[in-house]
């Protein structure tokens, strides 16, 4: 019998990429996502079974275990994927719009970690990826809001891998770089690309790759990409003031 993943922000990019890998697995799919016409037509691509949930993780990830507990069936990968960023000055910047990315990026992923973790436990299999990103791996000008929840993110995946020990479910985060995807045009990037001061820039489908390969050796965490793993290695020693100065430049809006 397949086993059922589900993945939130599953409409675009990375998270459209985690169903088509994990579905050419034999994995059927639970797809999350605001926009119901984008997973109505994914689902039709897939080749196993594919449930469609439209849901604004913003506003009701508290709602979507009860949804997704209609459909009658467990959860055995979550992978926590939805999530947005805005670019620019924090104190210019939508304070509310900001909120509701912490909302999203953060707390959302705490309401379904919370919901269906328990029952991976019980049967003593299964597990979460979290969907994080270099971001976090320091602070960001410009993208401070984004680079903090998902500081969060990466922060609380190494933490719960750590209390999963021996339990049988994993849990791992992933930490792109640079991945051309709706998400530039969204978070207000100048002809919705990824700057070109930033390095390491591979698309969404060798990160889905990478990250699996890495889930099932069961790591911790990982940073898909050659280029952009070792320039955080190298950077990685180096003092928090020159990490931030190294950041505003790559980073500054023109």
């Amino acid at each position: 019998m397949a086993q059922t993943a589900l993945i939130t922000g599953a409409s675009a990019g990375i998270g459209e990429e985690f169903a088509r890998q994990l579905a050419a697995r034999g994995n059927d799919l639970i797809l999350v996502a605001r926009r119901k016409d984008r997973l109505d037509k994914l689902a039709e691509e897939l080749p196993t079974k594919a449930h469609v949930i439209e849901c604004d993780l913003g506003s009701e990830a508290a709602k979507l275990p009860g949804k997704v507990a209609k459909l009658g069936v467990d959860v055995h990968l979550l992978v926590n994927n939805a999530g947005f960023g805005l670019r620019g000055r924090f104190a210019e910047l939508d304070t509310a719009r900001q909120a509701e990315m912490v909302r999203v990026n953060c707390e959302a992923l705490v309401y379904l970690t919370g919901a269906f973790l328990p029952p991976m436990i019980e049967r003593g299999s299964g597990g979460v990826i979290n969907v994080a990103s270099s971001a976090g791996m320091q602070p960001l000008p410009y993208e401070a809001i984004y680079a903090a929840t998902k500081a969060f993110a990466l922060n609380f995946t190494d933490a719960l891998n750590t209390e999963l020990k021996g339990t049988g479910v994993r849990a791992m985060s992933v930490n792109p770089g640079p991945v051309p995807t709706e998400w530039q045009a969204v978070a207000g990037y100048e002809g919705g690309v990824p700057p070109k001061t930033v390095p390491g820039h591979i698309d969404a489908q060798q990160v889905v790759r990478e990250a699996l390969r890495a889930y099932d050796r069961g790591r911790r965490s990982m940073i898909p990409g050659f280029v952009i793993r070792n320039f955080i290695r190298l950077t990685k020693p180096s003092p928090r003031s020159m990490q931030l100065r190294v950041a505003e430049r790559m980073y500054r809006p023109k």
